[in-house]
């Protein structure tokens, strides 16, 4: 059987963090603000040399009193980590540019092992130093990376760590300059000095493999995957062990990466209603992880999407990674819990993570609940779709996504972008990022939010993007009654598509501010949002066939620089089914009341 998910030998990112041993470098954090980028490039403005003394990642304390020092980090200025530094100080609100972070610490190292800095996520460009050292430079500012550090740099007291963060938006960037969130800026996520033995295991996929299209899973299913050592030498021992199966595979290396299969006795197979998650043990002569991971099949058959072999209705909400009522990027377990309890209580069963790869926490919490996952990357809008250049950067990000979390269950979707205008180069690069998600896992759906050619029939709108026909899923944004006429065209209007696939509903929704009530027909209030959705449901409830499900745009009031109404808006896109405090909005309880109806009807 061929491998399920295929391993990228040129990737150097080490999977599931959590399970390793590392010294968290959470918490407070000196910096300085440089918008004219005055540590890192001289007055030419060329690349400061390394051993240069007055860039930022060099030490601030003089020498003696001859010696001139034009930076400092001080107690008077720190931001903490993980968090963006727009929240934390009022002057930050809507800087774009660059901050130097420094950390301090003290680090022992136990043996004879190898270290790793870990980041979950920096907005945008981060340059890591430590003790005045370069490690490496990484873009993206939703995915994670790792540098090696050589045990020879480091220190038993007072290393030097420094991060240049910058999130300045420029057109050759993914995303790009326009998008409709908020820019925040800082180190996002979890930082960790990462111990680890010489040769360790680096990355492992331990998957289901597909079953026989349109049939349910073998009652014994097959398990295929890999496993990926660094510096492994060809004839070492490795073995899996699932204890509550009494599942205890070996196998020996074949080099850097190794094929694995095996069969698992009469699981219990992952799925919303009965979220099992197995306690999985990977060994080798020098190392071992353990993790906790789902078994599951997921696939189209026809016009359905078929979880376990049987079809299933996606009951979804579209989230942004923000906590609103703080108006900060979330990031961590507590953050994820509020967002996925209030996305419980609407009565979903599937969420779409827009527009970028969420917390890890997220991913972790969606496996334990049981919640079906959409996972996208940040091609949004209108990027250089020319460009190779960005293309190969979209490419990155797509790989930093799927290797993060490809033994998450419940990720059922790798998304590449967002309503993205057709064109020739454009789908082009789509399909690129297409073929290239489909080698890197072929076991889950691809799908892209695509746009709508609205009345290309008399009272009938096409879903008919060229990307239809590469996609698994045909997935579609629609606000039929919100951008252009009202909510009352739904009664008389059908969807189709050209394309044998089954149709999902990634986008829709209208604003409404909460508390702020008036007839129907007033945009902006609440009874014109609940208007909308209760035309939508009608609607839903006539879609064709192969209607698989809906995520509503969006569970929260998010910031949008874009959203400048004075009266309603104020910098917030007020889509929410919440409002920024949490308070439910009247729409609320349409879609809930729909969801419901839902699920009893489709099991």
């Amino acid at each position: 059987m061929d491998l399920v998910v295929k391993v990228n030998a040129q990737s150097n990112l080490i999977t599931n963090i959590e399970a390793r041993r590392a010294l968290l470098l959470n918490g407070t954090w000196q910096y300085i603000v440089d918008p004219y980028e005055t540590g890192f490039y001289d007055y030419r403005y060329k690349e400061l040399k390394e051993s240069n003394t007055d860039a930022y990642w060099n030490s601030d304390v003089p020498v003696n009193k001859t010696d001139k020092k034009e930076h400092g980090y001080t107690d008077k200025n720190t931001l903490k980590v993980p968090g963006d530094w727009n929240h934390q100080k009022p002057e930050f609100l809507y800087y774009e540019g660059t901050i130097w972070y420094k950390k301090s610490f003290d680090f022992k190292p136990t043996g004879s092992g190898r270290y790793f800095l870990y980041f979950g996520a920096v907005n945008y460009r981060a340059d890591v130093y430590l003790n005045g050292k370069k490690l490496g430079m990484h873009k993206g500012g939703f995915t994670p990376f790792n540098f090696e550090v050589p045990a020879s740099l480091l220190k038993e007291k007072d290393n030097f760590l420094v991060v240049k963060v910058d999130n300045k938006r420029y057109a050759d960037e993914v995303p790009t300059l326009n998008t409709d969130w908020w820019n925040y800026g800082g180190i996002t996520r979890d930082v960790k000095l990462v111990e680890l033995p010489q040769t360790f295991i680096q990355d492992y996929v331990i998957q289901l493999g597909k079953p026989q299209p349109g049939k349910a899973p073998a009652r014994n299913p097959e398990v295929s995957g890999w496993l990926k050592l660094s510096d492994a030498k060809p004839g070492e021992s490795l073995t899996i062990t699932v204890p509550e199966l009494k599942v205890k595979y070996q196998v020996v290396s074949t080099g850097a990466v190794t094929p694995i299969n095996f069969k698992l006795i009469n699981p219990v197979l992952w799925s919303p209603e009965h979220p099992k998650l197995y306690r999985v043990v990977v060994s080798s002569a020098t190392d071992q992880v353990e993790d906790r991971i789902g078994f599951r099949t997921i696939e189209t058959s026809g016009e359905q999407v078929l979880l376990n072999g049987k079809p299933i209705f996606m009951r979804g909400i579209c989230i942004h990674g923000e906590i609103p009522q703080e108006v900060r990027r979330a990031h961590g377990t507590d953050d994820a819990k509020q967002l996925l309890l209030q996305a419980h209580e609407l009565g979903c069963n599937m969420v779409r993570l827009a527009h970028y790869p969420h917390d890890e926490a997220m991913t972790r919490m969606t496996d334990s609940l049981g919640i079906l996952v959409w996972s996208e990357i940040p091609v949004y809008w209108t990027i250089n779709f020319g460009s190779q250049e960005v293309l190969d950067k979209a490419k990155a990000q797509l790989n930093e996504m799927i290797t993060r979390d490809h033994n998450k269950a419940s990720i059922i979707i790798w998304s590449v972008g967002n309503e993205t205008p057709i064109s020739q180069t454009r789908t082009d690069f789509m399909h690129n990022l297409i073929t290239e998600a489909k080698h890197l896992d072929s076991s889950r759906m691809i799908s892209a939010a695509l746009e709508v050619n609205y009345a290309a029939l008399k009272n009938e709108n096409v879903v008919d993007d060229p990307l239809g026909e590469f996609v698994d899923l045909v997935a579609f944004n629609e606000y039929l009654g919100w951008y252009g006429g009202l909510p009352d065209q739904c009664r008389t209007t059908n969807w189709s598509t050209p394309y044998h696939k089954p149709l999902f509903i990634s986008e829709t929704g209208a604003e409404g501010k909460f508390g702020f009530h008036a007839d129907s027909l007033t945009r902006f209030s609440e009874e014109f949002q609940e208007w909308y959705f209760k035309e939508q449901v009608a609607m839903f409830k006539r879609m064709p066939s192969n209607y698989v499900g809906v995520a509503p745009w969006v569970l929260n009031d998010f910031r949008s620089p874009k959203r400048n109404n004075p009266l309603y808006q104020e910098g917030w896109n007020r889509k929410g089914l919440y409002d920024d405090k949490g308070n439910k909005k009247k729409a609320f309880y349409i879609m809930q009341a729909y969801y419901k109806e839902m699920s009893k009807r489709v099991r």
